[in-house]
């Protein structure tokens, strides 16, 4: 008998796929909410419980069907917010939500021994949470390292009398927060603020539109601090389209102070929507800050899970998948909870710095095969080959799919044919950066072409990064990268194109996977007999 597995945030199958290779793994249910990459997971792993959405799940309903679950695995996404996040037009990533899913699944089932796996920032202070009002109850929640944070709700040099007083009243958000499309539109003007062509330009983009809704605006007959403001944003704009002599500078100010409420009404919106508590509104420096309260992701983790009734002993490592046997640096952040006395050991490096594996261990055999353009594209026979590297040996199927990239237009093409090994985009010359707006501010990823005798970097959407084969003027292909991930060519992934690489970029490496559940049997002891 194997172990029974349930994988939450299953992606394309990664994790999965590494513990089912130990044989001591039964993954029973799963779930994932990209369509592409459930489709992956769907051919892969052949699951009558694959859920589309890990908030709907019924655990007990789960247990009284597939018994009881002896270990919850799944890599839960997680921006956290942090400081440095603060221009963000949304202070709360939805994605928060689901690290909670990930616990409560963990709550409910109660198995021997969950593994979370996450990026390796996840250990730090960035990813954090903000209390929320069901926390203040909670005393392993409130036990935790809470530190302050503010919330810009309107920035310095709008001066708006009454402003702490208004944030504080949720009614205002209904009384005058501007529809969707209203929104839009004086925010595309905004956005030309410094460009008044561009600006003219939207302004007869909008033209119809805008003329109603400013009339509509400049009938308004409230007498308060925000309506006076948006009636004279109103009758300047309609001066300006009328071709009266509005100066620019003092249009984009009457502009501003309306948008500056809007956003500060937004951020209320959001922070009530997601029951944040706020302890305090206030005025600082200028600004209206709304004091909040917030807690590492990591600490909560622990911090539930290892409290009663739970009492998970908690294992958190950052390891590189390069150390087990993937040709390439990626850094994950793997935490495994063990209970009822099961002692859980981290598996120890399997490779050493002399003998990494390598871009060309993973894919040179691949090198004279043909990649094609077209996602549907039908398999490629592989014939046998002698001198195989022992991870392509490992890896090499008989029929290859996905062996797909993308079209390459004249200008990529000139690209890749002028980059050598190691080198990217800013190794170009001048001549081909035109496309680029901000050519310096380009990431050192694009257009990198691989090196055959190094490990690559990690693998992330390599379409969008536009990975260059070591050899070959092409970028790398679907099934290329998945090499790089250590995925088998029996794997064959769904979807389009792009959702194929994304699918790709964001697997855990099914040698890092295997790993972990290797050490975690050992854990587990002996197999069910």
């Amino acid at each position: 008998m194997a172990y029974k597995v349930i994988d939450l945030f299953a992606g394309a199958g990664g994790l999965s796929l590494g513990f089912m290779q130990t044989g001591k793994f039964e993954i029973v249910a799963a779930a994932e909410n990209n369509p592409g990459a459930r489709k992956t997971y769907k051919r892969n792993h052949r699951l009558a419980r694959l859920y589309p959405d890990v908030r709907t799940i019924d655990y007990k309903e789960l247990e009284e069907s597939c018994g009881e679950i002896d270990v919850v695995i799944g890599g839960p996404p997680c921006q956290g917010f942090s400081n440095a996040n603060r221009q963000h037009t949304t202070i709360i990533s939805m994605n928060n939500r689901l690290v909670k899913e990930y616990v409560r699944a963990v709550r409910e089932l109660k198995p021997k021994a969950f593994v979370m796996e996450n990026v390796a920032m996840l250990k730090s202070n960035i990813h954090r949470f903000m209390v929320e009002e069901t926390d203040i109850d909670d005393p392993v929640i409130m036990g935790l390292t809470l530190s302050e944070d503010k919330i810009e709700l309107l920035p310095k040099g709008i001066n708006f009398p009454n402003a702490v007083n208004f944030a504080k009243d949720p009614s205002n958000i209904k009384t005058y927060l501007w529809d969707e499309k209203e929104l839009k539109a004086i925010t595309v003007l905004y956005r030309f603020r410094i460009n008044e062509p561009k600006f003219a330009s939207s302004v007869e983009r909008y033209r119809k539109y805008l003329t109603k809704l400013l009339a509509d605006i400049a009938a308004s007959t409230d007498e308060d601090w925000v309506r006076t403001q948006e009636r004279k944003m109103a009758q300047m704009l309609l001066s300006y389209m009328n071709g009266d002599k509005v100066e620019f500078d003092a249009l984009i100010r009457a502009i501003e102070i309306p948008l500056s409420v809007q956003r500060m009404l937004g951020r209320m919106q959001e922070l009530l929507d997601n029951n944040i508590h706020v302890t305090e509104y206030r005025s600082e420096n200028g600004t209206v800050i709304a004091a909040v309260q917030s807690y590492a992701v990591f600490d909560y983790v622990d911090g539930v899970l290892s409290a009663a009734p739970y009492n998970y002993d908690i294992t958190a490592k950052v390891y590189n998948a390069l150390d087990y046997g993937a040709p390439q640096k990626r850094e994950r952040f793997i935490i495994v909870g063990t209970r009822g006395g099961i002692v859980y050991d981290p598996p120890k490096p399997e490779f050493t710095s002399d003998a990494f594996r390598t871009v060309r261990d993973a894919i040179a055999d691949l090198q004279d095969v043909p990649a094609a353009t077209e996602v549907d594209a039908p398999p490629v026979e592989l014939p046998r080959m002698d001198n195989l590297s022992a991870l392509a040996q490992a890896l090499r199927g008989k029929l290859l799919y996905n062996h797909v990239s993308t079209a390459t237009r004249e200008v990529a093409q000139a690209r890749f044919a002028a980059l050598k090994e190691g080198e990217n985009f800013h190794d170009l010359g001048v001549e081909l950066k035109t496309t680029y707006s901000n050519a310096d501010r380009t990431q050192n990823t694009i257009y990198m072409r691989l090196k055959y005798n190094e490990p690559s970097g990690t693998v992330v959407n390599v379409r969008k990064s536009m990975w260059v084969h070591p050899e070959l003027d092409r970028a790398i292909s679907i099934r290329e990268a998945a090499r790089l991930q250590t995925f088998p060519d029996t794997f064959i992934f769904e979807g389009s194109k792009d959702s194929q690489y994304q699918q790709v970029g964001n697997a855990v490496p099914p040698v890092l996977s295997n790993a972990i559940a290797r050490s975690l049997v050992k854990a587990l002891g002996a197999e069910k007999e």
